[in-house]
Order: C-alpha cells, then sequence, then structure tokens
C-alpha cells in the first residue's frame, strides 16, 4: 500500500474537472491538502485556505510546479461573520469571479470528555465546523444556482452515527453538518447544485501522528485493516464534484474502510 505522500507525488493529471474552480478549506495540510491536490490534478483551479499564510502557499506552490493551478488564501474560519464573507469575496476573485466547487473541510476535533471540554473549544468548534460552512454557502451557493451549477462537499465523519464515550459536541457537528447536506441539496438542487457530505473514518493525518497505535488498533478489525489515508478521502470528493455524480444528491459517502458498518473479526 502506498503511502499518502506517494499518491499524491505521482498523481496522475486529467482533465476531468478542466474549467472548473475550487475553494477548499482547511487546505494547508491532511485531508483539506489531500482534496486541493487531487483536485487541481484533475484541472481545477484551486483556492487554498488556512490560518498559516506560509502554509497555503507551500500548498499552492506544490500544485503550481506540478502544473496546476492554484491560489492561496489564507481564512481564520473562527472570526467575525464579516471575516468570512470577506473570504469568499477574495476567494470568489481569486478564482475570476465564478466559483464551480466548495469543499468545507476546515474542522477541529477536541475529543474530550463533556466534562473537560473548554468554553473556549467549544465557541471554536461551533464557529468552524458548524458556522462557518454556513455563512460560505449562504454566500456563494446562491452564485451557484443563478449559472446552474455547481457542487458543494461537506466534510463529515463516521463518528456522527455512533455513539462513544468522548467528543459529543464534535460528533454533534458532524451530525449538523450532515443535516444541512440533506437541507440545502433540497434547497439548491433543483437549481442544479449538487451537494453531498463526505465521510471519513479514522484517518491518519499529521494532526493525530501521535495516535498512530490508537487508529492502528481502531481499524483493525476493519474490511479494509488499517486508518484510511487523507487521498482516500480525495478521491471520493473528486467523484461527487464530477459530471459522474451529477445524480448524487444529498447523500453521505462512506470513505472509511467499513469501520461504521462491518466488523471481520
Amino acid at each position: 500500500m502506498q503511502s499518502n505522500d506517494d499518491v499524491l507525488q505521482s498523481l496522475p493529471t486529467d482533465s476531468r474537472l478542466s474549467g472548473r474552480t475550487a475553494i477548499v478549506t482547511g487546505s494547508t495540510s491532511g485531508i483539506g491538502e489531500s482534496i486541493a491536490r487531487v483536485l487541481a490534478a484533475s484541472g481545477a483551479a484551486v483556492v487554498i485556505s488556512g490560518r498559516d499564510a506560509v502554509r497555503a502557499q507551500a500548498v499552492a506552490d506544490q500544485i503550481i510546479t506540478a502544473g496546476g493551478t492554484a491560489y492561496a488564501a489564507p481564512a481564520d474560519l473562527a472570526g467575525s461573520y464579516d471575516d468570512l464573507r470577506a473570504f469568499a469575496a477574495t476567494a470568489t476573485r481569486l478564482l475570476g469571479g465564478r466559483v464551480d466547487i466548495l469543499v468545507n473541510n476546515a474542522g477541529i476535533y477536541p475529543a474530550t470528555p463533556t466534562a473537560d471540554l473548554s468554553d473556549a473549544d467549544l465557541d471554536a468548534m461551533l464557529a468552524i465546523n458548524v458556522r462557518a460552512p454556513h455563512v460560505l454557502v449562504a454566500e456563494l451557493a446562491p452564485a451557484m444556482a443563478a449559472q446552474g451549477s455547481g457542487s458543494i462537499v461537506n466534510v463529515g465523519s463516521w463518528m456522527s452515527r455512533v455513539g462513544v464515550p468522548f467528543g459529543a459536541m464534535y460528533t454533534a457537528s458532524k451530525a449538523a453538518i450532515e443535516q444541512m447536506t440533506r437541507t440545502w441539496s433540497a434547497e439548491f438542487g433543483p437549481s442544479g447544485v449538487n451537494v453531498n457530505t463526505v465521510a471519513p473514518g479514522a484517518t491518519s493525518t499529521p494532526g493525530n501522528a501521535e495516535s498512530a497505535d490508537v487508529l492502528a488498533s481502531m481499524t483493525a478489525a476493519t474490511p479494509a485493516g488499517r486508518p484510511v489515508r487523507p487521498v482516500d478521502i480525495a478521491f471520493g470528493v473528486r467523484y461527487l464534484v464530477s459530471d459522474e455524480a451529477a445524480f448524487v444528491h444529498g447523500s453521505v459517502l462512506d470513505v472509511d474502510g467499513g469501520i461504521s458498518h462491518t466488523r471481520v473479526g
């Protein structure tokens, strides 16, 4: 099995998303970076977003070096409503005034017992995981509907549909994004905008590298037998924004190695 980095370094290029533009939030590392690089490899012009301007530019430069088109647009999605709207406007301008794809990937996940979750972490989780996607969709989806086409993919989680003894607010925030997906699909789908969710399983990212043993244990009894790679999720996102998924509306695509539904031992 190739590593995530090896797959990203050897991505074949194609034109299935040629001429389309995309915003990927939280794309300076991990799942978001993989999504941005996969979309760019298929011809989309991509806005890279994150709080760190240097890291955002580094990802954009990697895409450009590989022959793609990318722009860095740093943003703090926990900022004010005006900050979120300014980010949407900046990203739209960088993409030439048209946004075809929005991937709401950014999220934080303090997985603590309920009594240990700080007020600040609770507020940040609601702001980034729930409020930011809502504001960005409100800003960008009407223009997609007016142009008669567009794709929105929200990144959820397998944990939104199971009970675990920690992370109540995180799992609730991901359940919220799945429900918003269904509502937005009903709201914008008739105007040609596909809205769907990709729900990752236990995923190995730079942000949870210290938990590698835990992730390995969690996934040992799944059909895949290993943690999800960020690029696996990126391939699911690419499918949902492609022409092949034109008839997919309001769905949840589980890219989780089977952890949500199956056990092999």
